[in-house]
């Protein structure tokens, strides 16, 4: 609240009080809040402040003032000769539009005053003036010759600008200029100078300049002329007093030896880079070491072993003890370096270099003990930064050191390390593992399931930056930890991982409970992979109802977005009709028919993601006519939202299947012309509807016009059907096995009351009791037999293939006719491989699916009970007539 108020006591300026806002209207004087009031008034603050009525003077006034009959040109150099500093960079900003309008104008009026102006100007005008010439460069607003003969001059008499800012801006402009400029242009006006300016009788940043000169100029010619022309002024570079021009000089001469070849710089880069590496300058031994790591390449076998390999030992040896100050470069380049020297090294060096890299990854963390407090100072923090900066480096390097020691080997070598380096007690370390999990797992491929827990280490992570940097690749991360790599089978899910789902769920509540809201909109969109890796069950019951309670109460609308997708998805590949009903009906009554309007919103959001992910059937059979309920909504903005949707509503009709839904969708759109009383939505009913008569309704049939569109829902409703046979089947099989089950149970009581009956007939006479038993004992092992076979069979066959089970009818028939004559195994056997071979013959061929497979697995039982009471009274009739003939023998 501001409030002001003329003071009579002698001023003449007014003076604005500021007050803290109070809402006054929702104050409440209750007994509670009354004292809470009474603080916030104390703490109430009136600011004095004088406010000027104006910013400048009468007089700075006049001087700002330019006649408005001045075009751009004369206003330009009427400011540049006699404006005030803050106008000449306003022009020299302006440059680069000026050329673009008139650039002969520009070129012969502006420009002059522009390099007069430029020897006294301020480094805010040199700065501008740079970054103006580089634009005038890239825009190509003249010709290369027209600016090389106009703003070279200018950029070079500024290339040794006492400001080392302004120095280098200049630089970076001639470097891009040098690109484009022809080779005689660059002899004459760049070379030939920087002969002179080169020398050590120059100033320091003169020769500076001269190095990063001579780097961009190695591309630009042929080798003789670098041989002799560049080069002598090189080597004298590399041996200039300063340490700051060697290690400039240094650090270019990777790009001199990719312009000389491979031949020079064996005979003369090398040589200056080995006595670089033992310069006095810490600075200067570091772009020694960092050149030589990146010229790894154009070195021969036999300069890595005698020369580069010896120097990079010692750089090793004294980075502990001597010289820390290349640790950190050290660290960083230890993975290029290893690889690249891999063909050379020793089974001895080889060790000592994984050893060395091992040390590395846990440096700092053992000196955490033994220190007092007179220890921890300035130079002990400095030196932490350093040894976290060292571990960071070796995780950003460990994919490369897995390729070094092969990943065969990586549980033996390098677990232990990553397991350090995943469990590091700082963020960045850990957050650099994270972004290169994803590299680990392809590296590992079949070893994948060694690094699962450490995946649900940082899935739980405390940092969510760290979070954030794991999921960007959590899909991919996750179908190899599932599928056990890359030529696995994908029958293991989540075998290898087993504590993945708590510390997803646990992932996805700490990412909600933070603000920060990216990284939980990113976390949600990645968990639509889940149904790849994990089971329909596990995620209807710990994701997908999740994902509907984050559409109704979070207050983010990205996020509710990528909830609602998510959840379509989960939908989409669910595979109990049950659970997708129960969903369809959440969403319909909680979201299309919610209180708040809001969740009514997100409703038309979660259609519009049902529309995408699955077939236009679907959608007409569950949410066509919710969705055009939304057209007697309340609230403006749903119908508005709602009228935006239609086209792609209408899209989803086929005539004449869905005839009725689109007269039901016509109604609609003429109830809202005729009732609509909000403007804007009847503004937009009437733009839709012209929008909906230029749509062309498809067909059952396909039309060449809609046949991509027409194959692509085919297959998403072939999909879908696939899903419902399959449930269908799945219900099949559970009903088969309960049903062999309870038939083995009663098998087993029989057996279990005929043993107790052949125990009472012990009395009865021996030849009687022997043919009895024995008979007893054949129909009790074929009846067995043939539950072990009626279960085995069982199992062989998948049962989802209807057609098969009305053949194993016919099969099974004849099986227990052939095996009445004989006892024993051998009559068994032949249905049982009969059976399975008729069984496995079939499930290689097409799978057909008919509606009738229950019907037949209810024959198919019917007939087996049938055939076993055949086979019981021909049993007992067998036994009466071998009776009759022993008793006429006797």
């Amino acid at each position: 609240m501001q409030c002001e108020a003329w003071m009579d006591h002698g001023l003449t300026r007014p003076v604005v009080y500021y007050v803290h806002p109070l809402i006054i209207s929702t104050m409440d004087f209750s007994q509670n809040n009354l004292f809470g009031y009474i603080e916030d008034l104390q703490e109430l603050t009136i600011i004095e402040r004088p406010v000027r009525r104006s910013l400048k003077t009468p007089e700075e006034i006049e001087r700002l003032t330019v006649d408005e009959e001045l075009n751009d040109i004369e206003r330009a150099v009427y400011l540049l000769s006699s404006g005030q500093d803050i106008q000449g960079t306003s022009v020299v900003a302006n440059l680069p539009v000026l050329m673009q309008q008139n650039p002969a104008e520009t070129l012969r009026r502006v420009l002059p005053k522009i390099r007069e102006v430029l020897h006294v100007a301020g480094v805010e005008m040199q700065l501008t003036a740079a970054v103006a010439f580089l634009t005038i460069l890239q825009e190509e607003s003249v010709s290369i010759h027209t600016y090389s003969h106009s703003f070279l001059h200018i950029i070079l008499q500024n290339l040794e600008h006492r400001d080392a800012g302004v120095s280098n801006a200049w630089l970076e402009t001639l470097l891009a200029v040098i690109e484009v400029l022809p080779k005689e242009t660059i002899r004459h006006e760049i070379l030939n100078p920087l002969v002179s300016k080169a020398q050590l009788s120059q100033t320091l940043q003169s020769r500076l300049v001269s190095c990063k000169i001579l780097g961009k100029l190695a591309n630009k010619f042929e080798t003789h002329i670098i041989k002799r022309e560049i080069l002598p002024l090189v080597k004298s570079l590399c041996q200039d007093v300063e340490y700051e021009v060697r290690s400039c000089m240094c650090r270019q001469l990777e790009h001199i030896a990719q312009g000389i070849g491979t031949e020079l710089t064996k005979n003369v880069v090398l040589p200056e880079l080995v006595e670089l590496a033992r310069d006095e300058g810490s600075s200067v031994r570091l772009a020694a070491f960092e050149t030589l790591v990146n010229l790894l390449e154009m070195f021969d076998a036999d300069d890595r072993s005698q020369t580069v390999l010896p120097l990079v030992k010692s750089f090793c040896e004294k980075s502990f003890k001597v010289d820390e100050s290349i640790l950190v470069s050290l660290s960083f380049h230890l993975g290029k370096l290893c690889n690249g020297l891999y063909g050379i090294f020793t089974p001895e060096q080889h060790l000592r270099f994984l050893e060395f890299y091992k040390k590395l990854c846990t440096l700092g963390l053992q000196q955490e003990n033994g220190h007092n407090d007179n220890q921890i100072q300035l130079q002990t923090l400095e030196q932490e930064k350093k040894y976290i900066l060292v571990r960071k480096n070796c995780a950003y390097n460990f994919p490369a050191m897995i390729v070094f020691v092969d990943p065969k080997n990586f549980h033996l070598e390098l677990y232990s390390t990553f397991f350090c380096l995943c469990h590091d007690p700082e963020v960045p370390v850990r957050y650099t593992m994270a972004i290169g999990l994803y590299e680990v797992a392809k590296l590992l491929d079949s070893g994948v399931y060694v690094i699962h827990k450490e995946l649900v280490t940082l899935l739980q992570d405390d940092s969510l930056e760290v979070l954030d940097a794991l999921i960007s690749h959590l899909p991919e991360i996750l179908e190899l930890m599932s599928t056990g790599g890359e030529n696995s089978g994908s029958e293991s899910k989540l075998l290898t991982v087993p504590d993945l789902i708590p510390a997803l769920t646990t992932a996805e509540q700490r990412a909600a409970t933070s603000l920060k809201w990216r990284t939980h909109e990113k976390l949600l969109q990645k968990y639509a992979c889940l149904p790849h890796i994990i089971s329909s069950d596990q995620i209807y019951y710990r994701f997908l109802h999740r994902m509907l309670t984050i559409i109704m109460t979070n207050n983010v609308l990205p996020v509710q977005k990528a909830a609602a997708r998510t959840l379509c998805v989960y939908l989409r590949y669910n595979r109990k009709q049950e659970q997708r009903h129960e969903v369809i009906q959440k969403l319909i009554e909680q979201l299309g028919q919610g209180k708040s309007y809001w969740n009514r919103l997100r409703f038309l959001d979660t259609c519009e993601f049902i529309m995408e992910l699955f077939s236009k059937s679907f959608f007409c059979k569950y949410f066509f006519l919710p969705v055009l309920e939304l057209t007697h909504d309340p609230v403006a903005n749903v119908r508005m939202k709602l009228c935006y949707l239609l086209p792609k509503v209408k899209s989803t009709l086929k005539v004449p299947t869905d005839k009725h839904l689109l007269q039901q969708l016509e109604l609609c759109i003429r109830k809202l012309l005729c009732q609509e009383k909000d403007k804007d939505v009847l503004t937009i009913v009437k733009r839709t509807v012209l929008e909906l008569d230029r749509m062309e309704i498809s067909v059952d049939a396909f039309q060449k016009r809609f046949f991509e569109n027409d194959l692509l829902d085919q297959e998403k409703e072939r999909e879908e059907q696939l899903l419902l046979e399959m449930e269908q089947l799945e219900k099949e099989k559970q009903q088969n096995e309960g049903r062999s089950t309870s038939m083995s149970d009663k098998i087993f009581e029989k057996k279990r009351r005929d043993s107790k009956t052949s125990t009472l007939s012990k009395s009865i006479s021996l030849s009687v009791s022997g043919s009895s038993s024995s008979a007893s004992t054949s129909k009790e092992g074929k009846k067995s037999k043939l539950v072990r076979s009626q279960s085995f069979s069982t199992q062989a066959l998948h049962p989802k293939y209807g057609n098969i089970d009305k053949c194993s009818n016919k099969s099974s028939a004849t099986g227990y006719t052939s095996s009445i004559p004989g006892v024993g195994k051998g009559s068994m056997l032949p249905f049982s491989d009969d059976s399975f071979r008729t069984r496995s013959t079939n499930i290689s061929g097409n799978a057909v699916f008919s509606s009738s497979a229950p019907i037949a697995t209810s024959s198919r039982n019917t007939a087996n009970s049938v055939d076993q009471k055949n086979n019981g009274t021909k049993d007992s009739h067998s036994r009466k007539m071998s009776l009759k003939n022993r008793k006429s023998n006797s």
